[in-house]
C-alpha cells in the first residue's frame, strides 16, 4: 500500500475530493430549508451526504485502490458481482409485482430499502458491467474481423440486454440509457471497426428521435398516463404544463435566471423553498446556478470534465486491454450522467431522474462512482510503476 502510494494520481483523486465537498455543502444549502419546513434539523441530509461519502472512500474507494489488480480480472470475481447485479434487479421486479405498484417512488420501483440507506440496484449494476464487458471485450481482443464480430459479441450482447431490460422494466429509462451507452462506447473502443461504430452511432440518434416523434404523435394508450411520458410531455410544453409535469423545468429555468453569472449568494436561492422538486438531487444544479451563479455551476462541470480527461488519458495510455476498457467504461458513465442531468437542468434533454455525479445528494452513487476511481487510480498506479520500472532497466 505504501509503495503503490508513491505513484498516486493526483490529479484525479484532488477533483474527486473537491467535487464530493461542493456537494456537500450544497445539499445542505439545497435541502436546509425543507427540511425545517417539515419539522426536522436542517443539516439531516447534508449529516447523512458526509456519512455516504466518508463510508465510500474508506470501505469501497481504498480497497478498489489498495486491492491488487488482478482481483479485478479474476473471472470469479466479476462473475460474482455481475450475478449479485442482477439478483438486485430481479428483486426490484418481484417487488413490483408482489406491491402491485405500490413501491413505487416517481413512478419506478427502484431502491431496495435497508433501513439506513436505501440501494439503488442500477448503480451498482453500472460498474458491474463495465468490469464484465472489459473482462470479456479482452479476451476477445483482435478477434473482431469481418465475418467473426456478431459471433464474439453475440454472448456479451445479451447478457447486457438482459440487464437493461430489467432495469426498463422498474420502469428507469435514463438508468437503462446509462447502461445502453456503456455498451456502446465499450464495443465501440473494443476493436471493432471505426466504420461500424459510427453507422451504430448513428442508427442509435436516428432511432431514438423517431421513437419520440412516435410516442408525441401516436400515443398509445397504455403509456398515456404513465409518469414517464408526462416527463416526456413537459419536456416538449415545460411552460403549457407548469402546473403539473412541467414545474420542475420551469423553476428551474427561473433559478439559473435568479442567479445570473454570480449568484445571489450560497444559501439565498428562492426556488429551493418550495417552488423547485428535489432541489437536492435531480436539480441540484438549478439550485447551485442560483445561488452560485452561472460561473459556479461551470466551476463544477468544468471539474467533471476534467476528471474524465484525467480517466481518458490513463485508459489511453494503459499497456492493457482490460485496464484501457475499464478507464472508457468508468468515463462513459460519469459523461452520460453528466450530459442527462445538465441537459435535463436546461431542458436540452427530458428529465430522467438522473443525479449529477458527486454533487447530488445519494448514497448508492457516491459508493459507486467512488470504488469506479479507487479501481482507476488503481491502474493508473500500476501503469506509473510499471513505466518507471521499464526506464530504469533502459
Amino acid at each position: 500500500m505504501r509503495q503503490k502510494l508513491r505513484y498516486l494520481d493526483y490529479s484525479i483523486l484532488i477533483p474527486y475530493l473537491i467535487l464530493s465537498t461542493i456537494g456537500v455543502i450544497m445539499v445542505y444549502s439545497a435541502s436546509s430549508d425543507i427540511l425545517l419546513v417539515n419539522g426536522f434539523s436542517p443539516s439531516v441530509y447534508m449529516k447523512r451526504q458526509i456519512i455516504y461519502f466518508v463510508a465510500a472512500f474508506l470501505f469501497f474507494g481504498i480497497p478498489c485502490f489498495a486491492l491488487k489488480l488482478k482481483i479485478f480480472k479474476n473471472r470469479k470475481f466479476v462473475m460474482s458481482y455481475l450475478g449479485i447485479s442482477f439478483s438486485m434487479l430481479f428483486f426490484l421486479i418481484v417487488l413490483k409485482v408482489i406491491s402491485h405498484g405500490k413501491a413505487a417512488i416517481n413512478g419506478a420501483v427502484g431502491w431496495i430499502n435497508l433501513g439506513f440507506i436505501n440501494i439503488q440496484p442500477v448503480e451498482v449494476a453500472k460498474l458491474s458491467l463495465v468490469l464484465y464487458l472489459a473482462f470479456v471485450l479482452s479476451r476477445r481482443d483482435g478477434k473482431f474481423v469481418p465475418g467473426q464480430i456478431w459471433h464474439n459479441l453475440f454472448g456479451p450482447t445479451v447478457i447486457s440486454f438482459m440487464m437493461i431490460g430489467l432495469v426498463i422494466l422498474e420502469p428507469d429509462f435514463g438508468g437503462s440509457a446509462i447502461l445502453f451507452m456503456i455498451v456502446f462506447v465499450m464495443y465501440s473502443v473494443s476493436g471493432i471497426p471505426t466504420k461500424l461504430a459510427v453507422y451504430w452511432l448513428i442508427g442509435l440518434f436516428v432511432g431514438i428521435v423517431l421513437l419520440m416523434l412516435v410516442l408525441l404523435v401516436w400515443t398509445p394508450g397504455f403509456i398515456k398516463d404513465s409518469y414517464q411520458f408526462q416527463r416526456l410531455l413537459a419536456f416538449v410544453h415545460p411552460f403549457k404544463l407548469e402546473k403539473t409535469g412541467g414545474a420542475q423545468l420551469v423553476n428551474s429555468y427561473y433559478a439559473i435566471h435568479n442567479g445570473g453569472l454570480f449568484g445571489v449568494g450560497l444559501g439565498n436561492s428562492m426556488q429551493k423553498r418550495g417552488y423547485l422538486p428535489e432541489p437536492y438531487t435531480d436539480f441540484i444544479l438549478s439550485i447551485t446556478a442560483e445561488e452560485l451563479g452561472v460561473i459556479g455551476a461551470i466551476v463544477i462541470i468544468s471539474l467533471l470534465f476534467f476528471l474524465m480527461w484525467r480517466i481518458m488519458e490513463v485508459g489511453i495510455h494503459a499497456d492493457s486491454q482490460f485496464n484501457a476498457l475499464v478507464c472508457f467504461g468508468v468515463v462513459t458513465m460519469i459523461f452520460t450522467e453528466t450530459l442527462f442531468n445538465v441537459g435535463a437542468v436546461l431542458g436540452l434533454l427530458p428529465i430522467t431522474g438522473v443525479t449529477l455525479p458527486f454533487i447530488s445528494y445519494g448514497g448508492s452513487s457516491m459508493i459507486v462512482l467512488t470504488a469506479a476511481l479507487g479501481l482507476v487510480l488503481n491502474i493508473s498506479a500500476a501503469e506509473k510503476k510499471t513505466m518507471i520500472e521499464s526506464r530504469s532497466v533502459l
